[in-house]
Order: C-alpha cells, then sequence, then structure tokens
C-alpha cells in the first residue's frame, strides 16, 4: 500500500514527487514515457522561470528530474489504464497489474492540436510555439503568425502586437469565433492584419522558422508569408480520461480543483495543466504539483501513516 502514486513526470508530478518526499510519503511516480520532463523537453528555450532565465527546456527538465532523483523518489514506467475509487484504498490499474495507494495526484498534462503539416515537428521550439505568453518575448520587433480564430488565438495576437513588428492572424474561416469585445481590440491594432480564408501548409525553414506556405482555400491560391514564428492556437486536449465520469469537470474537459488541489473526491488531487485555472506555465504547474502533495499527506495523516 503506498501513501501516494503520481501519473504523471512533468513539472507538476516531479515537483509533487520532491515535495510527497520531504514529507516522508512512501509514493511512485508512474510515467508514460522513458523520459521525465513533460513538454518542456521540446522547449527550445525558457525565459520565464524564476531564477532560470535562458535555460534550455531539455536542460530544465532533466534538472527537475535529478532533484527527485537525489531525494530517492521511485518511477516506474507504464501506462495507467484506470483509476478506482475504493473510499480509504484507491486502485491504480495498469492492464493486468493494480496497485493499492492511500492517494492519487494525476499530472497527466494537456497536449496541443497541431496543424500536422510539414515542418511543424521539425521546428518545434526553433519558431513553432503553442504559447504566445511562454515565448512571445523571444521575437520583439519581428514578424510573426498566429494561427487560430477564437479567444485564445486572439488574445495571443494582442499580446503580441505589443512588443512584435507586424502579426498576422491566420483563420482557415471568413469570420473569427473569438468574443466580440477581443474582435474589436484586434482591429484596432495598426500591426495586426487578418488573414480570412487561409490555412498553413508548411512551415519552412532550416534551423529556425523563415516562412508559411498558406492557402486561400476559396481560391486555392498559395504564396509564402514570410515570419520568423507561428503560433499555433486551434485548440487544446486536456489529458483527463482516467477520471472521466467520476470527478467533476468543466466542458472543456478541465479538472475542477482549488489552489488545494483536491477534486470532488476525497484523496485524488490534480496538478498542472489539466486543472482548470487562468494560467498554464511550468511554474504554476511546479506550484501545483507541491500544493497536491502537501494536500494528499494532509490526508494520508488521518489513517496514521
Amino acid at each position: 500500500m503506498y501513501d501516494l502514486i503520481i501519473i504523471g513526470s512533468g513539472p507538476a508530478g516531479l515537483s509533487a514527487a520532491v515535495y510527497g518526499k520531504r514529507a516522508g510519503l512512501d509514493l511512485l511516480v508512474i510515467e508514460e514515457k522513458p523520459m521525465s520532463g513533460g513538454q518542456v523537453l521540446n522547449t527550445y528555450e525558457v525565459d520565464n522561470y524564476l531564477g532560470m532565465p535562458g535555460m534550455n527546456g531539455f536542460d530544465m527538465g532533466m534538472e527537475f528530474r535529478k532533484h527527485a532523483d537525489k531525494l530517492g523518489v521511485a518511477f516506474k514506467e507504464a501506462s495507467v489504464t484506470a483509476i478506482q475509487d475504493k473510499g480509504e484504498v484507491k486502485l491504480v490499474r495498469m492492464g493486468e497489474e493494480v496497485l493499492e495507494t492511500r492517494s492519487v495526484i494525476l499530472a497527466t498534462g494537456a497536449e496541443h492540436a497541431k496543424l500536422a503539416v510539414p515542418g511543424e515537428e521539425e521546428l518545434s521550439g526553433m519558431g513553432v510555439s503553442y504559447c504566445a505568453t511562454c515565448d512571445g518575448a523571444f521575437f520583439k520587433k519581428k514578424t510573426v503568425a498566429v494561427v487560430g480564430g477564437g479567444d485564445v488565438a486572439l488574445e495571443d495576437a494582442i499580446y503580441l502586437a505589443r512588443t512584435c513588428e507586424k502579426v498576422y492572424l491566420l483563420h482557415r474561416r471568413d469570420t473569427l469565433r473569438g468574443a466580440r469585445i477581443l474582435q474589436e481590440e484586434l482591429r484596432a491594432l495598426p500591426n495586426v492584419e487578418i488573414l480570412y480564408n487561409h490555412i498553413v501548409t508548411e512551415i519552412c525553414g532550416d534551423e529556425m522558422v523563415e516562412s508559411l506556405t498558406i492557402k486561400n482555400v476559396s481560391t486555392g491560391e498559395e504564396k509564402q508569408l514570410p515570419v520568423a514564428g507561428i503560433f499555433i492556437a486551434v485548440g487544446i486536449h486536456p489529458n483527463t480520461e482516467l477520471l472521466k465520469g467520476m470527478v467533476e469537470m468543466d466542458g472543456a474537459g478541465y479538472i475542477v480543483a482549488g489552489e488545494d488541489c483536491a477534486t470532488s473526491i476525497p484523496g485524488i488531487y490534480v496538478a498542472g495543466d489539466i486543472r482548470k485555472k487562468p494560467i498554464r506555465q511550468i511554474i504554476t504547474a511546479v506550484a501545483d504539483g507541491a500544493n497536491a502533495a502537501v494536500s494528499a499527506g494532509a490526508y494520508c495523516n488521518q489513517y496514521g501513516r
């Protein structure tokens, strides 16, 4: 019987492991991939994490893992197929294998929807970004493109227009889906150009993004659009299937939990990008991990561990 099982080894999961281990919890981290770190591993440079300006994302992920290893955190590479609530005991299933634990922290992260075009994967972190607030500062006084037509895309374009020389907003339809107030604010910006009925068919560049091949879906015409970066905001999918139908979620699938990271089921906590909250950054994921581990420790103390 474990005190705590943490599912996921990104910044939130590793932070929870460090805080849980320091609190004396008998815990296990289950990670689906052979390398810890989560999405940060694919980030070329992180410039907004306190005390580590300009750090390579891969190196940051490795430092997070080293911290957990130093404390003797146990890791298991496996795919969790189900979580079951049995009251004082939770069951974590990995196919035929079943582990028992007092508490669970789900830190499985969220995945950004992709365009699935040539160059996207190859130039990820080298001009291809899914987070304007994370990476926008790298494109000061440069020309960039934002892809999408919802609130996030419009907010990203407005945010980038403050520091970028030029911002193109590309949307596959002839009308935007975002809130009217955001549309009005966007159209009032002199350095933003909206390209309706356009899609990206290729992201071009050798070591960094240099241009986009875009297509007018109405005419079929293709052309090159020189940009230094592309911000893709066409949706995000939280990896919360393991708790679907068990805990309270919002309409988008994010799990409802306060700053203590407690879900609607006692003993089950969430941390990181899957929690309903206004900002999803590395630093907020790390904070969630700490809060979730402290909450799990207090929960386990009820049973005199």
